[in-house]
């Protein structure tokens, strides 16, 4: 009776004291497991080195003349041409960002699946309030390349030339020294005996008369014979 006793406040003893050597081995293992991972983190800091954006003189230069560029095309060719004040914070802000974005890629090496998030993200750039011309993206284009070749920090003359080569290629091009700039104009006609093929000449000197320009070819579109009207374009010189 006395040995059942005794056995049996063993095993409670027993069984008071292993959750007690459990729970305190619980506590130092991941004391020493922290210690090791810390140990691997300091080792693998310092043979890894962090990549940091050099941003010197050579960037401001870079972003001068790239910006100097931008303004003289819109500021000598788009908009005495075009008068459209609105286009003009869209061009400066492409080239501005993709400016930047094209220096800070350079430092950062991207993930296939980072690259093709970045393409979806451009892909779906739409301007859904209002068409944009083939002039309008055109230009568009010149400046996101003047911004994407700005950025690769080329040396001065090397960048001075290309940029010079962009804006008077875009001078020579867009003036009318080289090539006449044609202008469209869209206008419902009522007479439409006269826009047969026959009558061609006869249209045109009609259309002169009523409008006042030179107009030196014509395009007929729709046409309504239920109200006797008909869509034309007329093209003439500026």
């Amino acid at each position: 009776m006395r040995s059942s006793k005794s056995l049996v406040t063993f095993l409670l003893l027993l069984l008071l004291v292993m959750p007690a050597k459990i729970s305190f081995s619980q506590q130092t293992e991941p004391e020493s497991t922290q210690v090791d991972e810390t140990d691997q983190v300091d080792k693998t800091g310092e043979k890894k080195k962090k990549k940091v954006v050099e941003i010197n003189e050579h960037f401001f230069i870079s972003l001068g003349i790239d910006m100097a560029a931008v303004l003289l095309i819109i500021v000598f060719m788009y908009y005495p041409n075009y008068r459209k004040p609105d286009n003009i914070f869209t061009f400066v802000i492409f080239n501005l960002v993709i400016f930047l974005l094209t220096f800070v890629l350079k430092y950062v090496k991207l993930s296939m699946g980072a690259a093709f998030g970045l393409f979806a993200v451009f892909s779906m750039l739409r301007y859904r309030t209002a068409g944009i011309s083939m002039k309008d993206m055109t230009y568009l284009f010149i400046f996101i390349a003047l911004g994407l070749i700005s950025a690769i920090q080329l040396e001065f003359t090397q960048l001075l030339v290309i940029s010079g080569l962009i804006v008077g290629g875009t001078f020579l091009l867009d003036s009318k020294r080289i090539i006449k700039r044609e202008l469209c104009k869209r206008i419902q006609y009522e007479n439409i005996e006269l826009i047969k093929p026959v009558h061609q000449e006869e249209l045109l000197e009609d259309l002169k008369k009523r409008t006042g320009l030179n107009i030196h070819r014509i395009a007929v579109g729709k046409i309504n014979f239920l109200k006797d009207t008909a869509a034309i374009r007329i093209y003439y010189y500026e």
